[in-house]
């Protein structure tokens, strides 16, 4: 894709407004995204702190995040370096046990045109389980086991869960999570962008 229609494609993004009748805290899109990029977060939706700033992972998730993939904040927000991705751009509101789900018409609307424009993605890193369903068709019947046999995935994609604080529990039940996968991320993410 050339870079001009890259860009009109990016401006048709941040003016996007399908969602704005069902947004009670209204349109925000928020996603980080260059031709070049090299690794992909593929997230769910943002939350509403990153919906105030309008800057992807600005929250205790992204700071899990960065530990995990083991960079600094000017690394993960270095464009040609990581594409941030959501399953949906803005903030979808709260809901009884937490955020509510991204809505699909986001990801049908824009997912595989942005994807399509960055050819240079050498990882993608698949976070939560609604970026699971989209990117993984031949997932495990779960999250936990899903992550657990992230090699089966190959090298160019890794599931991961949330970072969320509110997944300390899975984390506490799951010791191989930390003791296993984040190794091999690391090495996985430092190897791409050395």
């Amino acid at each position: 894709m050339k870079t001009n229609d890259f860009n009109q494609l990016l401006t048709e993004v941040r003016a996007c407004t399908i969602c704005e009748p069902n947004l009670k805290e209204g349109v925000r899109p928020v996603l980080q995204v260059n031709q070049h990029a090299k690794i992909l977060i593929a997230g769910q939706a943002p939350g509403s702190k990153v919906h105030a700033t309008g800057i992807p992972f600005d929250d205790p998730s992204g700071d899990r995040l960065r530990e995990w993939m083991g960079i600094d904040k000017e690394t993960f927000y270095n464009s040609q370096k990581i594409a941030i991705l959501p399953m949906a751009f803005c903030y979808p509101g709260k809901g009884k046990s937490g955020d509510l789900p991204p809505p699909p018409i986001c990801a049908e609307t824009w997912r595989n045109k942005l994807l399509e424009a960055m050819p240079d993605i050498q990882l993608t890193l698949v976070i939560g389980q609604y970026a699971l369903a989209w990117h993984l068709k031949n997932r495990e019947k779960n999250l936990t086991e899903t992550v657990r046999n992230w090699a089966a995935y190959g090298e160019q994609v890794m599931p991961l869960p949330h970072p969320s604080p509110r997944n300390n529990i899975w984390l506490k039940k799951n010791p191989w999570f930390e003791a296993d996968v984040l190794t091999v991320l690391q090495n996985r993410v430092h190897n791409i962008l050395k």
